[in-house]
Parts: structure tokens; C-alpha cells; sequence
């Protein structure tokens, strides 16, 4: 399975959360509402999740393998932070930095 688009939908610079995104595989399904966030240490994604009754959030997509949350974490951040670039070469902050 490959990834053939990522679209970084929204940005911001307040909170943890940097962006939400979306991503087509094979040219055929389209994942929504992926989130990078901030971490301690390192940006990371949160896949799309939904608020069960009892306040438990729950993946409505997720990769089942290590291999391909990497794959899909490495292409994500690595577009974000190409985006992010190109905004500094612009001459605006790099929040991540």
C-alpha cells in the first residue's frame, strides 16, 4: 500500500496540535483528520479518533502493523516539516524549532 497524496489541511500555533491532515493511499482511500502534535521531544501523528460514550477515545483508522504507522509517520512529518521550510524560507517562525 502507498501513500500517493498528503494534504496538510489546517495549521496552527496554538496548543500541542500543528496540524490535521489528510492522506490518499493507492489513489483509492482517503484518511481524514490525522493529527501531528506537538510532543516533548519530537512532533508525532494521532490517528483519527472518535469520543466513545464513556470518555474513552478510540481509533476509527489505524495502521495494523509497526511498519506501516512508521511508513505513514515518516511521510506525514516529513511533508509537514517541507511545508514548514518553505514557510521559513518566506521569513516566518518555525514553531517546531
Amino acid at each position: 500500500m502507498e501513500i500517493t497524496d498528503i494534504k496538510i489541511r489546517k495549521r496552527t500555533d496554538e496548543g500541542k496540535m500543528k496540524a490535521i491532515v489528510s492522506i490518499i493511499l493507492d489513489n483509492a482511500l482517503a484518511v481524514h483528520d490525522i493529527k501531528i502534535i506537538q510532543g516533548e521531544n519530537k512532533v508525532f501523528i494521532a490517528m483519527p479518533s472518535r469520543k466513545m460514550p464513556d470518555g474513552v477515545y478510540r481509533d476509527i483508522v489505524h495502521p495494523i502493523n509497526v511498519q506501516m504507522r512508521e511508513k505513514i509517520e515518516r511521510s506525514i512529518i516529513a511533508c509537514y516539516l517541507e511545508e514548514e521550510d518553505g514557510v521559513q524560507a518566506r521569513g516566518e517562525p518555525n514553531p517546531l524549532l
